[in-house]
C-alpha cells in the first residue's frame, strides 16, 4: 500500500543517493509520461464505455469503475510527487491546506483498495460465464451497481484511519504533510499491524481468490464440449469468445501484481528485516523507487491494455476520436 511508502520519511541517506539534478529531471519526466498516460488512457476508457452500447455490461463496468479509481492517481498522487521533487514544505497552510494534505495521500489508498476489489469482482463474472454458462449471470446489471458502489464503501472505510493520522506540522522549512499515526491512535492501532491487516486482505487473499477462479476458467474451457450446445461453431465461437476475454482479464491482473509486487516485498523487509544496514542502503533505496515506479504505472498502463488487445475498445476508441 501506498500509505506505507508515504509514511517513510526521507533520511540524509536516502536524500544523498537521488539528490542530483539529473534524477530529479529523470524522476520528472517519467511522472508526466505517466500523468499524460493515466489520465488519457483512464478518461478515454471511460468515454468509451458510456458511448458503446454493447460495452454495457458488467464486466466492463468494473473495467470502468477501476478506470474512475486510476484516475485519482494523476489527479492527487503525480502533482505531490514532482512538487516535492523541488519544494521541501507544503505550498498550503491553514485548514485547507491541512484538508488536502489528508485528501492527497489518503484518496491514493482508496483508489488502490477500489482496483483490487474490481479485479475480483471480473475473476467472478468471468468465473459465473465460463463455468455456469446457462444459469443466470452471477452479476447482474443491478447487482454490478450495488458492488460497484461497495468497493468505494469498503474502501473508504477502511483507510478511513488514515484521515486522522495525515496533519499538517511545522517544520524547519515550513509547513510539511507528514503521517502521524502513533500521535493520532498511540497504542490502540499499530501501524505495522494496520499495513499488515490490509496487505492480507487486499492484496494476498484477493490475489489467491483470483488465481483459484482464473485457473478454474482455464480448466474449464480446456474440458469437453458445454453440455447442450450440439453446435459446432456455437461452441467454437464461445470457447473463442471466452479465451479472448480471460486473456485480457489475466493481462490486466498480471500487470497489477508485477506493478505492485515490488513495493509489496520491499514494505515487508523494511517492517521485518533486521539488517539496518540493508535497509538504509543507497541499494534498497533504489529496489524502493523502482517499486514506487512500477506501482504508479499501474494506472498508466491499463487502459492501454484494453485499447492494445480488446478490438470492441479499439473501435470504441477509434469512434471517439473521429468525432473530436
Amino acid at each position: 500500500m501506498l500509505t506505507e511508502v508515504n509514511a517513510t520519511t526521507n533520511g540524509t541517506r536516502e536524500t544523498s543517493c537521488f539528490d542530483s539534478t539529473a534524477a530529479k529531471a529523470g524522476t520528472t519526466t517519467v511522472l508526466c509520461v505517466l500523468f499524460v498516460a493515466s489520465l488519457v488512457g483512464n478518461i478515454f476508457i471511460a468515454l468509451v464505455v458510456y458511448k458503446t452500447k454493447t460495452l454495457r455490461k458488467p464486466i466492463n463496468f468494473f473495467i470502468l469503475n477501476m478506470a474512475m479509481s486510476d484516475l485519482l492517481f494523476p489527479i492527487f498522487l503525480f502533482p505531490r510527487i514532482v512538487t516535492g521533487l523541488y519544494v521541501d514544505f507544503w505550498l498550503i497552510d491553514g485548514p485547507f491546506g491541512e484538508a488536502m494534505c489528508k485528501i492527497f495521500s489518503y484518496s491514493i489508498d482508496v483508489s488502490t483498495l477500489v482496483s483490487i476489489q474490481s479485479l475480483v469482482m471480473m475473476a467472478v463474472d468471468r468465473f459465473g460465464a465460463v463455468v455456469f454458462p446457462f444459469r443466470s449471470p452471477f452479476i447482474s446489471s443491478k447487482l454490478c451497481r450495488f458492488f460497484i458502489l461497495a468497493t468505494w464503501i469498503i474502501s473508504i472505510a477502511i483507510t478511513s484511519p488514515e484521515l486522522f493520522a495525515w496533519k499538517l506540522v511545522e517544520s524547519r522549512n515550513g509547513s510539511a504533510c507528514e503521517l502521524r499515526w502513533k500521535d493520532a491512535f498511540g497504542d490502540l492501532l499499530p501501524f505495522k499491524s494496520y499495513i499488515l491487516a490490509l496487505s492480507v486482505v487486499f492484496w494476498f487473499t484477493p490475489l489467491v481468490l483470483i488465481a483459484i477462479l482464473y485457473v478454474t476458467i482455464v480448466l474449464k474451457i480446456k474440458s469437453q464440449k458445454i453440455p447442450g450446445e450440439q453446435s459446432v461453431n456455437v461452441r467454437e465461437q464461445r470457447l473463442k469468445r471466452d479465451r479472448y476475454v480471460l486473456k485480457i482479464s489475466v493481462a490486466v491482473v498480471l500487470v497489477f501484481i508485477v506493478c505492485w509486487m515490488p513495493t509489496t516485498i520491499r514494505m515487508l523487509l523494511s517492517f521485518y528485516s533486521s539488517d539496518k544496514i540493508m535497509i538504509s542502503s543507497c541499494s534498497f533505496q533504489y529496489f524502493k523507487h523502482i517499486g514506487y515506479f512500477l506501482a504508479q504505472s499501474n494506472c498508466a498502463i491499463n487502459p492501454w491494455i484494453f485499447f492494445i488487445f480488446s478490438g470492441n475498445y479499439r473501435q470504441g476508441l477509434k469512434n471517439i476520436l473521429s468525432c473530436l
